[in-house]
């Protein structure tokens, strides 16, 4: 079965081989977070289908609980784990991809793919209790069924690109836990951005 995103890399790959672009694929997982300014946050129309702005609009009191898909998966505290990295380390990285792409001095690849990610994954749970302790906002949450399809682990591996250090992602959990997730922290701004 052809998805979307299988057949993208066959149609990049494609283009590759037969125009003789430069390409650079940037593959990752959940980015969450926001600029630090906290004026650029994730605010999905709706009712949201990620955890980050489903956390956050319950923390503000928007949701009434946050359920959490599962918790007796093989993972130390049952939920599923992710690879979450930061929308600043991603727009980084999107400036280095550009960049790379303009400077033939380098002499690399026409087609180079580099993973984005912190190479760690963190738990849904994780997550959670580390938004409350960063924020000091109790999430209320629930256990429910795990939804069909979800898989148990998934993180980058971001070795390929270790030795490109301006692709590494840098900022902590805990360090874009409050602004970066939603909750404003910019000065001269009070309300919840959710």
């Amino acid at each position: 079965m052809a998805t979307p995103s299988r057949s993208t890399r066959r149609s990049l790959r494609d283009v590759a081989l037969r125009w003789r672009p430069r390409v650079v694929r940037l593959r990752y997982f959940n980015p969450i977070g926001a600029h630090p300014s906290a004026l650029i946050v994730s605010s999905p129309p709706g009712v949201p289908q990620n955890l980050i702005p489903t956390l956050t609009q319950t923390a503000a009191g928007i949701r009434q609980e946050l359920s959490v898909f599962g918790d007796d998966y093989s993972t130390p505290d049952g939920s599923c784990i992710r690879d979450y990295i930061n929308v600043v380390d991603l727009a980084k990285a999107h400036v280095c991809a550009v960049e790379r792409i303009l400077d033939d001095s380098k002499g690399s690849e026409r087609l180079e793919t580099f993973n984005i990610g912190t190479g760690r994954g963190v738990s849904v749970l994780e997550l959670i209790r580390t938004f409350e302790a960063v924020t000091g906002v109790k999430v209320p949450h629930k256990i429910v069924g795990r939804r069909e399809g979800d898989i148990e682990q998934v993180w980058a591996d971001p070795a390929h690109r270790q030795y490109r250090p301006r692709l590494e992602a840098k900022e902590t959990l805990e360090r874009y836990a409050a602004p970066g997730m939603g909750l404003a922290a910019a000065p001269g701004r009070e309300e919840v951005i959710a």
